[in-house]
């Protein structure tokens, strides 16, 4: 992990492209601002893990059906 100090109003690059602004820094949060081409995708953390455990049940729900198709099939 790269770990880089920035003061409010500094900013600092990743890659040539991506650019992270600090704004603002309180007392338990930062302020951030991300200037990127409309192609790199950003996600909460928070929202990233909801969307896999959503992923997940989804996959097992459909496995889940599939299976009780394949037992219906079986016993007709």
């Amino acid at each position: 992990m790269l770990i880089i100090s920035r003061k409010s109003g500094e900013s600092f690059f990743i890659n040539d492209s991506i650019e992270i602004f600090v704004l603002d820094v309180g007392s338990d949060r930062v302020k951030i601002g991300i200037e990127a081409p409309k192609n790199i995708k950003i996600m909460r953390k928070e929202l990233k893990e909801t969307q896999k455990i959503n992923k997940e049940s989804l996959e097992s729900a459909n496995k889940a059906d599939y299976e009780n198709l394949e037992n219906v099939m079986r016993n007709k």
